[in-house]
């Protein structure tokens, strides 16, 4: 009992700091190290057998595991996001898309954007990056309050197209080896729920901006925003546009063979051609790049320590405990899969790491128990992508304080309800459209 606790109560306090604005490189240690302490967990490797469970070690392997493993392209996808911003080819594109859908409906360019780029295979912290430039031109030129950007950026990325039948992302992409499915898994299912998450989820988007601009909201200025600055002269649109193409083609075409290494080659290709295309218009080429690296360090320290946070919390015997709980849901196999997955995405702060930890445990036993595969494998799929996007997640802190440079306090409850609220509904559309067969 002692250990749930601090289980659930470490991940509570980690919620509040964040949303207080504290240091994440503080408060997902210190927090860590509470869960750590009621578990009875040692302290130190020295206090040990070789290889057994302790709070440094698991943490710190958390921390630098992360960084080993997205830090190029982090960094690539940082300068690629910049460059984009300092050529004017950010300011280009989205002046364009101004002009064809108008500028009342400049937040759902930005969701456009992130789904293309998203379903395409880009990292989402990556299309975070290199979308938000764009996003900020469409803000500012619509007058939109610039404290929903992070949650136009998240519902773009995170829920229609991440979880959705075809996706190359890997939260569509590891029920496959437990399931042995297909990436197409219980796709008309998937369209529907897509569908339905999309119309609700700008509807929703819609509705907030407006209240906020009926109260008096809208764009504010930084010093610190490359688009304040008056340009004479923007390049081309159409051609501003190629970067985007060229990142999504070559990360669709090396995908299947390079994995996510392909997207290092991608989004160099895509700052190699922004580059050649936009040469003359940049300010500062070599200031972007430099920019874009410091960015990138402070946006994958800050998402490194909360995956430090989850290597603790998934060495605790606590977290055995509610696993075990969590998988041996009664009731319908899909209800217990989808619940199971996303609590503890929501523990580890990781959509990904919640399939990983609960399909070994659950796809046999649901399996043999005679539940369809490709139901089970999309149902899981849309669960995921809702409780890792509680206030400590990776993904949500790096897109809101280091990417858009917003506090949790502002920008959080509209990236909550559409990244949180809207997939928890389309995951219980699709276990009904399941359970009256529609699919199977």
């Amino acid at each position: 009992m002692l250990g749930l606790i601090g289980l659930f109560g470490g991940l509570a306090l980690l919620i509040y700091l964040t949303m207080k604005g504290m240091n994440l490189l503080i408060a997902a240690p210190l927090t860590a190290l509470l869960v750590g302490v009621f578990n009875g967990l040692p302290l130190f490797p020295q206090l040990v057998e070789e290889g057994a469970a302790n709070f440094l070690t698991n943490y710190m392997g958390g921390f630098t595991s992360f960084i080993a493993s997205w830090w190029l392209m982090f960094l690539a996808g940082a300068i690629f996001g910049k460059v984009m911003e300092d050529s004017g080819a950010a300011d280009s594109v989205s002046q364009w898309i101004v002009s064809k859908i108008g500028i009342k409906r400049a937040a759902l360019a930005v969701v456009i954007a992130c789904a293309v780029l998203t379903y395409g295979g880009v990292s989402l912290f990556v299309v975070a990056f290199s979308v938000y430039p764009m996003a900020l031109s469409l803000f500012k030129q619509a007058d939109l309050p610039r404290r929903f950007i992070p949650a136009a950026l998240g519902f773009g990325s995170t829920t229609f197209t991440m979880t959705s039948a075809g996706s190359p992302e890997i939260q569509n992409w590891i029920p496959i080896q437990f399931l042995k499915t297909s990436p197409y898994a219980g796709w008309e299912v998937s369209f529907i729920v897509a569908v339905f998450m999309m119309a609700f989820g700008y509807w929703w988007l819609k509705k907030m901006i407006k209240k906020a601009m009926s109260n008096g909201e809208k764009f504010v200025s930084r010093e610190s925003d490359v688009t304040t600055v008056a340009r004479k002269e923007l390049p081309n649109p159409l051609l501003s546009m190629i970067p985007l193409g060229v990142v999504l083609i070559i990360s669709f075409f090396l995908h299947k063979e390079l994995e996510t290494s392909a997207l290092i080659i991608a989004l160099t290709g895509g700052i190699l051609a922004t580059y050649l295309l936009n040469k003359k218009y940049f300010h500062n080429f070599g200031g972007a790049v430099a920019e874009g690296a410091m960015g990138a360090v402070i946006a994958i320290a800050n998402t490194a320590a909360v995956v430090g946070f989850g290597g603790v919390v998934k060495a605790t015997p606590a977290f055995e405990s509610a696993v075990d709980v969590m998988t041996s849901i009664p009731g319908s196999p899909l209800i217990g899969g989808a619940v199971a997955v996303a609590v503890i995405a929501g523990l580890t702060g990781s959509s990904s790491g919640g399939q990983a930890i609960a399909l070994p445990l659950l796809a046999p036993h649901y399996l043999d128990l005679g539940v369809n595969a490709e139901a089970l494998h999309r149902s899981v799929a849309i669960s995921s992508g809702s409780l890792d996007s509680l206030p400590q997640g990776g993904y949500v802190v790096t897109t809101i304080r280091s990417i858009c440079g917003e506090t949790h306090k502002d920008a959080y409850p509209a990236f909550g309800a559409l990244t949180v609220v809207v997939p928890i509904l389309g995951v219980i559309l699709a276990v009904i459209l399941f359970s009256f067969g529609v699919g199977i």
